[in-house]
């Protein structure tokens, strides 16, 4: 599977030399937000008046998602790339962040709807408030909206950067429901599908930040494996949260992964390990679906037991690591552009310490 960032070897093969250090990481996408607010603020009413339509449902069902608390970490990064690539003015940035996040919301819209989701940042979804054919088609509106604010600003570069990352995501999408109920996926096949599905527009994000600010090469290869490897390690905590963490700290129903038989790390980490009893579990309760009362909590146990959620985490450390390594091969050229990638580290820490 083609994507937009450098390839990684598997997990076990991952060289790197130093993890991420422990940070206070609790305030980090707020210091990313604040040295980008103009910005910001000039992104969500961009957002907002691209949302609008005289089908009143489309402004309505999109406007519950956008408004329910997410982070707008993804347009975050296009602004920040941006910023720290050089660029100090102009709209191209704030409208290649709005498409940004039309793509991720597309996406999420699409997502429950696969997911039979009833949870989205902790509100119910909008799937379930609306109805399936509602969502995909708001979904796909968002899509277009994205698409028309791509092409206002006539960079072909940056338009071909996320039209690519969207098709890669949607096969990413694709690939997942060929892994689920299959404990023969290997590393690999799991790493592509959470490169596509999740590291394709991180990547793509930081990369049109770059773009837009006409950076060389260099410069712009450098923010896109940022935005990859932090995708990547986003994605693997995720994962890991959804046998660990409390439901309204996750936003979604614990043990949604688990439930819909999606074969992720900690899953295979704890199958591998497991002995035949154990691995029959697993078979009954991914492959067949045949779960009962009593079988999440085992499923947690298992995971525990073998260690599956410290090997998730440490694996996002490692791409967290390689994030690291490509923001160091950037130097900001002032002192606000220096803050931008002191605050871009400190963002690694924070997807990483959900997790802790």
């Amino acid at each position: 599977m083609t994507v937009t960032a450098s390839r990684v070897q598997d997990i076990d093969d991952l060289d790197v030399t130093k993890s991420v250090r422990s940070r206070d990481v609790s305030q980090a996408v707020n210091r990313l937000t604040a040295l980008v607010a103009d910005d910001m603020e000039r992104v969500n009413a961009t957002i907002i008046e691209n949302m609008q339509s005289d089908v009143a449902l489309i402004p309505q069902l999109a406007g519950y998602l956008i408004a329910s608390g997410g982070k707008r970490l993804r347009p975050l990064l296009t602004l920040a790339s941006a910023r720290l690539c050089g660029l100090h003015e102009g709209d191209e940035a704030v409208h290649l962040a709005a498409s940004v996040e039309f793509i991720h919301t597309a996406t999420l819209l699409h997502d429950d709807v696969v997911d039979d989701s009833s949870l989205r940042r902790g509100a119910a979804s909008a799937n379930a408030v609306w109805g399936n054919k509602a969502s995909v088609l708001v979904g796909d509106f968002l899509y277009s909206r994205a698409f028309q604010l791509m092409v206002a600003d006539k960079n072909l570069a940056t338009l071909k950067t996320l039209a690519n990352a969207s098709a890669v995501i949607a096969s990413g999408e694709v690939a997942q429901l060929t892994t689920a109920n299959d404990l023969n996926t290997n590393h690999r096949d799991y790493l592509d599908v959470i490169e596509a599905k999740t590291a394709a527009l991180f990547a793509a994000a930081c990369q049109v930040g770059g773009e837009a600010a006409r950076a060389p090469w260099p410069q712009v290869a450098a923010i896109r494996d940022y935005g990859y490897n932090l995708g990547m390690a986003f994605q693997l905590i995720d994962d890991a949260l959804d046998y660990s963490a409390d439901q309204e700290k996750l936003g979604k129903t614990v043990g949604d992964d688990f439930a819909e038989g999606k074969v992720t790390l900690p899953v295979l980490l704890a199958f591998e390990a497991g002995d035949d009893e154990e691995q029959a579990f697993w078979r009954r309760t991914i492959e067949t679906l045949d779960q009962h009362e009593g079988d999440l909590e085992r499923a947690k146990a298992l995971i525990d037991k073998h260690g599956a959620l410290r090997g998730t985490v440490e694996a996002a450390e490692r791409y967290g690591a390689k994030a690291t390594q490509a923001l160091n091969q950037l130097s900001p050229s002032t002192g606000a552009a220096q803050e931008i990638r002191e605050a871009l580290e400190n963002v690694i820490a924070f997807c990483i310490g959900r997790g802790h």
